[in-house]
């Protein structure tokens, strides 16, 4: 389970923090990377095989940690203009938390405490932080967090996962998670009631993730991306895995009535539900998310919730 900025697309998997349609980069250089030795065509591993199959939760945990770990290089240096150092940014669409205000209007997080569940290089933490919260930012990926303090600040950094959060109880006012962790793990109705847990009476939590119609469309940005491919119905996971039947990522398919299930069963009531419109200025691609998509079909759902 990722807990990490948003992924390199998959069929069901998202884009980075957008950065409010500026496509200048705030990332510092150079990229941390220790010196790889060369490797011969013997040692290259083949590539993970594609499938759809079930995968538990220590399965999918451990598949995400490596993942990340092994790709957050190469994620940051590719990604790291559209995310920047310091924006809130919910999905691919460029929905901005500073314009949207689904964790509080605008003065109000001041003082609070928030909690971001997979916060990679930690770039809504630090938002959180200019806007006077006092953020924590959790991810599952050690290499992820040496990219949070690469880029610097003051911000918390813990190495944790989403399904068990090392907090006490009533530990935070908000929470938030910007497609982190939700779309990796296998009970995410766990990593819902594990939130509620650390909120305090009154709080909210707020979370995006890929929106659950895209899993029945081909993850392609042009017009064959726009055709019926597979089942919305079919939960069964995404599973990449390595010439041993291992798994090296895996994403999990919750359909929207799961998603408003998990956030109930979990003792969390629905405040609203977000389906952000694809805006003018963003002419990009990243993966499955396009204008000519964006346009026509949802890419990503926000979820608003509260703890009462």
């Amino acid at each position: 389970m990722p807990e990490a900025t948003w992924p390199v697309p998959r069929p069901a998997a998202a884009p980075g923090r957008g950065s409010g349609g500026s496509t200048e980069s705030t990332t510092r250089e150079p990229i941390i990377q220790e010196p790889v030795p060369p490797r011969s065509a013997a040692d290259e591993a083949p590539e993970p095989e594609a499938t759809r199959r079930t995968a538990s939760p220590a399965e999918s945990s451990r598949a995400s940690r490596g993942w990340w770990d092994g790709n957050a290089d190469e994620y940051q240096r590719e990604h790291g203009a559209f995310l920047g150092d310091d924006r809130f940014v919910w999905g691919p669409e460029g929905l901005d938390e500073a314009d949207a205000r689904l964790l509080g209007p605008e003065g109000s997080l001041n003082g609070l405490d928030v909690l971001e569940i997979g916060a990679g290089a930690a770039q809504c933490s630090r938002w959180l932080a200019a806007e006077g919260a006092r953020p924590v930012a959790l991810d599952l990926s050690h290499r992820q967090l040496q990219h949070a303090l690469r880029i610097g600040g003051e911000v918390p950094l813990v190495e944790a996962d989403a399904g068990a959060l090392p907090f006490a109880d009533a530990s935070f006012d908000l929470a938030c998670s910007a497609y982190g962790a939700l779309p990796f793990v296998a009970e995410p109705v766990e990593v819902v009631r594990e939130v509620r847990r650390v909120l305090r009476p009154g709080g909210r939590f707020v979370f995006s993730v890929t929106h659950p119609v895209r899993w029945a469309f081909p993850d392609e940005p042009g017009p064959e991306g726009l055709s019926v491919a597979a089942s919305y119905f079919d939960r069964t996971p995404y599973v990449e895995q390595d010439e041993h039947g291992q798994a090296v990522y895996v994403e999990h398919h919750r359909t929207l009535g799961d998603r408003v299930r998990d956030v109930v069963g979990a003792g969390m009531r629905l405040v609203d539900l977000v389906e952000p419109e694809w805006p003018a200025w963003n002419t990009q691609e990243w993966g499955g998310w396009s204008p000519l998509r964006g346009n026509l079909i949802p890419g990503t759902a926000i979820f608003v919730c509260a703890r009462d």
